[in-house]
């Protein structure tokens, strides 16, 4: 069974948990994108958008680089593989239980 830090799962998965944090990762999927173009289609301020790229940051899922005077933003895939397959391996546990249950039942009407 693959371990990760319960630190590091909770800060991924807060990160995508915010509506408006997960179309961000949607829209960063496609490729990078500068800041000015993430913010562009929510009705919110620069800093609050800023705000929800910082919890991204922090949860490992996003990286920012500043060129000129422009900050761009990609996601980081390899902290998504890992939650990705923490929910693998969860859903792997879930359908052995319920397998083994189906058994059990089979067994013993």
């Amino acid at each position: 069974m693959v371990k990760y830090l319960d630190d590091e799962l909770d800060q991924v998965f807060a990160a995508l948990a915010d509506p408006t944090r997960l179309r961000i990762a949607e829209a960063l999927s496609n490729g990078e994108k500068s800041l000015s173009d993430l913010a562009e289609p929510f009705n919110m301020t620069m800093p609050a958008v800023m705000k929800h790229l910082a919890v991204m940051e922090k949860g490992g899922i996003l990286h920012t680089e500043k060129r000129g005077r422009t900050r761009y933003c990609r996601l980081n895939p390899e902290r998504l593989n890992a939650a990705q397959a923490w929910l693998e391996e969860r859903s792997r546990m879930w359908a052995n239980r319920l397998s083994a249950l189906e058994r059990y039942l089979d067994e013993n009407p």
